[in-house]
């Protein structure tokens, strides 16, 4: 079955990794926690999150019994369980993180599939139980919505809330929120120039207010940085002019200083993505461009969500680049990044046999309980190449305690904070 078009751009040059020397990098530990073999999943591109029960949950794109994706609980020492294989009525191609909800069932979207063909809202509890929460495209012209690529998020008052990547009013994609019974209101049609088909889900600020990113459009159509009130007031913050960045897929999240931080897939000083900050008011700070290096060695495309750590730095991934060899840009890295900009490549992935330790991160960090990070990469870990999940230690001390939504203002993760951050986020 061919992917959908809403995949951004998949690996296609596999077995080509040749290890290389790393010596410039931090000392720091990558473990492959689990190597999906297809029939349990294969493509992982949506971050992880950790659940109330200490457990990591995620999705998989593709494989499993019938080819279009799976729901997994994996433990941090890498024991897997399918929890549930997609059939297509409920849904197909999950490419988002699930998020737990307050009540402690897990909510999620689905690419495609459900009763319309275009995506799916769905729950599901840690023993697998599914149910469909609401099919997309069951109004006129998918007047509600189509194609829901990102996860979901749960403010205080109890609605999820989220993005759609087409349909509308214009056809370039939604914001909605949808109660726990599934109850669906569309806030906002996106369309140029305000921006329009947003891969990314939303961050609820310190303010209330809603913030995302979409991938094109905008006055330079390079994407935007918008927010978006819950009554559905959008307010373009920031339009990208590619030499500060372009196309963001990732979603952004706010710093412990009240500032947004995030990364862009493309453009910046070398046109290979970039690293920002940005004010709740859209004063914008490139704090990096990748790939100054010949050969990207510090990483290039970043994709996913930047987390920020327990020593107040931000941690992210790149999809291509580092210090070794997958048939051009190199085969993505771990990367640290201070709210000023200064650098440092943590990790380059193939940088075991065969690529054991996986090829393409596109999916963020999140940092667990134990200060660890977790995270997937899209393929490697095998002959086959299905993709990993895996643990990373930066030597940072953990986490306190469990949050049970996504709310959490100060990053992607579930959990929160042993202690406040240490002062590099707090003045920038």
């Amino acid at each position: 079955m061919d992917k959908p078009r809403w995949v951004i751009r998949p690996l296609t040059l596999l077995f080509l990794c040749a290890t290389t020397a790393t010596a410039l990098l931090a000392q720091t530990t990558l473990t492959t926690l689990y190597k999906f073999n297809v029939t349990d999943g294969e493509y992982p591109i949506a971050p992880l999150i950790q659940a109330s029960d200490g457990n990591l949950y995620g999705t998989t794109g593709y494989g499993g019994a019938n080819g279009i994706g799976t729901v997994f609980s994996i433990t941090t020492t890498g024991a897997l369980t399918t929890l549930h294989n997609f059939a297509g009525m409920e849904g197909a191609y999950p490419t988002a993180a699930l998020v737990q909800g307050n009540n402690g069932i897990f909510y999620g979207t689905a690419a495609e599939g459900g009763a319309n063909g275009a995506g799916t809202i769905y729950e599901i509890t840690s023993h697998g139980r599914l149910g469909t929460l609401y099919s997309f495209c069951a109004q006129t012209y998918c007047a509600d919505g189509a194609s829901p690529t990102a996860p979901l998020v749960q403010p205080i008052n109890g609605k999820l809330y989220g993005t759609t990547n087409y349909g509308g009013a214009n056809n370039n994609g939604t914001v909605f929120s949808i109660t726990l019974r599934g109850n669906l209101a569309s806030l906002q049609s996106f369309d140029n120039p305000g921006g329009y088909e947003p891969v990314a889900g939303l961050v609820q600020g310190a303010n209330g207010k809603f913030y995302g990113t979409t991938q094109f459009g905008g006055v330079n159509s390079d994407g935007t940085i918008y927010t978006i009130t819950g009554a559905g007031v959008l307010t373009t913050l920031h339009n990208f002019s590619d030499t500060d960045g372009a196309n963001p897929v990732a979603g952004l999240i706010q710093g412990s200083n009240g500032n947004f931080y995030g990364t862009t897939q493309y453009g910046g000083a070398n046109g290979y993505g970039t690293a920002f900050k940005i004010s709740p008011s859209g004063k914008l700070k490139t704090l990096y461009s990748f790939c100054p290096q010949t050969g990207c060695l510090d990483g290039a495309e970043p994709t996913g969500a930047l987390v920020q750590g327990t020593d107040g730095n931000l941690y992210g991934t790149t999809f291509f680049g580092g210090a070794n060899y997958c048939g051009g840009l190199g085969c993505g890295t771990i990367f640290k990044i201070t709210s000023t900009g200064a650098f440092t490549t943590l990790y380059s992935f193939c940088s075991q046999t065969s690529c054991a330790d996986g090829i393409g991160p596109y999916a963020g960090l999140i940092q667990g309980a134990d200060g660890n990070f977790y995270g997937t990469t899209e393929e490697g870990g095998q002959e086959y190449s299905y993709g990993t999940v895996f643990s990373f230690s930066a030597g940072l001390r953990g986490l306190r305690r469990t949050h049970p939504t996504s709310g959490d203002v100060h990053s992607t993760n579930v959990l929160l904070p042993e202690s406040k951050p240490e002062e590099i986020l707090r003045a920038n």
